[in-house]
């Protein structure tokens, strides 16, 4: 018969080794916290079978375009005297919108793709980076490089990877970083010059597109199938769009975004519909 004690012992063992379970965090070395994206279950790795298609369009803007306001760079005497720049957050060419964020949002295999080996480049030029949107895959490498004679401070603020904050002196090193999940969109800042923003859209998939001056996006070699497309601009939100992908042949997938007083940013979570490598 087992002893009052002996059962008390093992009770506590019991709930330390609760209480250490739910401490524990993952690869990145944050805890996730309610709502943070999980991997689902997973096939193969993916491979081209030669049937793809692309997913094409233009983002339009209706209403009036707002005008650029010039950056004050007064804080740093060198960026002061370097070209200077305008805000990017809302770039309207002839009623077309760029800087959104287009991507495959579901609808894709349940299978592994590859982690691209070619790094993305992030660019601090003119004290502005470049470019001012960018898509890459979780665990594919992120170089931040800098052109200028002056300190940044690259300063990431995600919400489900890890959060870092580093030094790039003049003539220093590239920073080489990788996000662990798929977070779309991650703010990008620099503590040493506030007006310098940044966006990085991060997928479990090579299915995305940023929109150019002339407001167009190609998304290359999407396997044929039903899909939800979404387009994400930095302030005026999210829209979305089925989107049937046949075989050897381009789907469309126009979007529109129209000026907003009051808007009000939704969550910057996604759900991934795929296994990470």
């Amino acid at each position: 018969m087992i002893s009052k004690r002996a059962i008390l012992w093992l009770a506590l063992a019991a709930i330390l080794a609760v209480s250490a379970s739910c401490g524990k965090t993952d690869d990145t070395g944050d805890k996730k916290g309610p709502g943070a994206p999980e991997a689902a279950s997973g096939g193969a790795t993916w491979a081209p079978k030669g049937n793809e298609g692309n997913i094409t369009g233009t983002i339009a803007f209706n209403g009036a375009a707002p005008t650029p306001k010039k950056l004050n760079m007064e804080s740093d005497p060198v960026c002061a005297k370097g070209p200077g720049g305008t805000n990017e957050d809302t770039l309207v060419n002839d009623g077309k919108l760029q800087n959104v964020f287009v991507y495959v949002k579901s609808g894709l295999p349940s299978v592994t793709f590859p982690v691209p080996a070619d790094e993305v480049v992030l660019d601090q030029k003119g004290c502005q980076y470049h470019p001012h949107v960018l898509g890459i895959q979780a665990k594919q490498k992120l170089k931040v490089v800098s052109s200028d004679p002056t300190a940044h401070n690259i300063h990431p603020t995600p919400k489900d990877n890890q959060e870092w904050n580093e030094s790039q002196p003049p003539g220093a090193p590239p920073i080489i970083k990788t996000f662990a999940r798929p977070e779309v969109l991650i703010p990008v800042k620099c503590n040493q010059h506030a007006w310098m923003k940044a966006w990085i859209g991060v997928l479990s998939h090579p299915y995305y597109a940023v929109t150019g001056k002339d407001g167009s996006f190609t998304i290359k070699g999407v396997p044929p199938g039903d899909y939800v497309v979404e387009a994400y601009h930095e302030k005026l939100g999210a829209k979305t769009m089925n989107v049937k992908v046949a075989e050897k042949a381009d789907a469309k997938a126009d979007f529109s975004f129209e000026a907003a007083a009051a808007y009000k940013p939704p969550s910057l979570r996604i759900e991934p519909a795929l296994v990470l490598p």
